[in-house]
């Protein structure tokens, strides 16, 4: 049967390649994880319906690849995106130390309005970690944004950051619906003001 929402949320899945994006996706959207690693070709995405405070929201979630040759492809999806989820694996230190080209794409591409939640994959693997959280926190920290440790294998954090990224991109709609509703506003009090001075200084006529 078919399921009513009220809205349709474009999500982005940025990261290097092997961080784990197909299987937080997959976890997410499927409730399975995939223990093989099959590299996405492009871009993918899957979408799920989900109970964000007690309204069905859709969720279209775009699995991007994360080798570089795909990189000018992808880039292309980042506008129109509502959220995004910049992605590393905590036992590897080049994908965190890329980070810095993942914020600056986004910077470069997206709507400065979007919503972002940085997240550290693979925090299972404590024997092979590099990365401590506190490192993951501090640059979240730095860009003003939610941080989680999740684990795909393991189910840790995955539902927690997706429905994180969901209210950051409620939020902003409803900032912007609000500030359209105030400058509409405004528009019409102008008008009226403008209109109640004719009428005041007798150039105003009924043209009827």
């Amino acid at each position: 049967m078919a399921v009513d929402f009220t809205a349709t949320y474009k999500i982005l899945v940025l990261g290097d390649s092997n961080v784990g994006k197909t299987c937080i996706v997959h976890r997410f959207c499927d409730e399975k994880f995939y223990d093989t690693y099959i590299s996405t070709i492009g871009i993918d995405f899957k979408q799920k319906i989900i109970n964000l405070d007690g309204m069905p929201v859709k969720l279209q979630i775009w699995d991007t690849a994360g080798q570089e040759r795909f990189r000018t492809l992808t880039t292309a999806y980042y506008r129109g995106a509502m959220g995004i989820i910049l992605m590393y694996d905590v036992t590897n230190m080049d994908s965190f130390n890329h980070l810095s080209y993942w914020f600056r794409n986004v910077e470069e591409n997206a709507s400065p309005d979007v919503a972002k939640v940085l997240i550290g994959n693979k925090c299972d693997a404590s024997h092979l970690r590099q990365i401590e959280r506190e490192r993951g926190e501090k640059i979240a920290d730095s860009f003003s944004i939610p941080f989680f440790e999740c684990s795909c294998k393991h189910n840790i954090n995955i539902q927690e950051t997706f429905l994180a990224l969901a209210r950051l991109v409620r939020q902003e709609r409803e900032r912007r619906a609000s500030k359209f509703d105030e400058i509409e506003r405004q528009q019409w009090d102008k008008g009226h003001i403008t209109e109640a001075e004719q009428v005041t200084a007798g150039s105003y006529r009924c043209t009827c």
